[in-house]
């Protein structure tokens, strides 16, 4: 069964996923089922890697792409690293989820990819309210016993790493900034946070769109360049 990808050329899903290693093909699977003892999720709303392994080895492409079953799938690698024949399981859910309009991926990851892709983060908060925020809570910290000197640093070049950050630390769980930052404090570490482009989960991962992950990993990239910076701590 052949089914036209998103650039209308015809392939595959199991021509199209990357392998891992590249000598370890998709035909090599066993159906041992290890990969779904080691999935914290097999079972789950009828889900199994195995069967999704299956389902592409018999060609079942369209009836894969059109079920919940790759977006049930955490894309955690568990199920890669039980696998005894290093299969590219979770590139094969990753390019079944590319296969699907984007209008039709589920919940708010495409629309996280579209905020995040125009705004730099998928809140779609802007640069001054991020920094508003983020200073805020910099000056409660500063409040504290022994924290009287802490400024937050942020666009600091020639710090030594950047602070990426998961949306959520800023929109509903900023208190939990302050236990990083006490580390670092503490530690003497030299870092930054930047005021663009801040946000490190790559959207464009999860919802199987390659180009939106490339660019959201660019951005990454462009700051370490652009701030001289050697270290990063990503939220994931």
């Amino acid at each position: 069964m052949e089914i036209c990808t998103p650039d209308n050329t015809t392939s595959s899903i199991l021509q199209s996923a990357p392998r891992r290693p590249v000598d370890s093909p998709t035909p090599l699977c066993l159906s041992c089922g290890t990969c779904s003892a080691g999935c914290p999720i097999t079972g789950q709303s009828g889900f199994d890697p195995r069967k999704i392994v299956q389902m592409v080895l018999a060609g079942r492409d369209k009836e894969l792409v059109k079920s919940n079953l790759p977006w049930l799938c955490t894309l955690c690698g568990k199920c890669e690293y039980a696998c005894p024949m290093g299969i590219n399981i979770i590139s094969i859910i990753r390019t079944a989820r590319g296969l699907v309009d984007r209008d039709k991926v589920p919940g708010q990851i495409h629309k996280g990819v579209e905020l995040g892709l125009k705004t730099g983060n998928n809140l779609g908060l802007p640069q001054e309210d991020f920094t508003f925020i983020i200073e805020d809570v910099g000056e409660e910290l500063s409040a504290e016993s022994g924290f009287e000197d802490f400024m937050v640093p942020i666009d600091k070049k020639g710090a030594r790493m950047l602070h990426t950050l998961h949306n959520k630390l800023v929109n509903t769980q900023n208190e939990d900034l302050v236990h990083w930052w006490k580390i670092f404090h503490v530690a003497s570490e030299s870092w930054t946070i930047p005021s663009v482009n801040w946000e490190g989960v790559n959207w464009g991962l999860f919802s199987g769109d390659n180009d939106a992950m490339k660019t959201f990993v660019d951005r990454i990239a462009h700051h370490m360049q652009a701030l001289e910076l050697s270290c990063l701590m990503y939220p994931e």
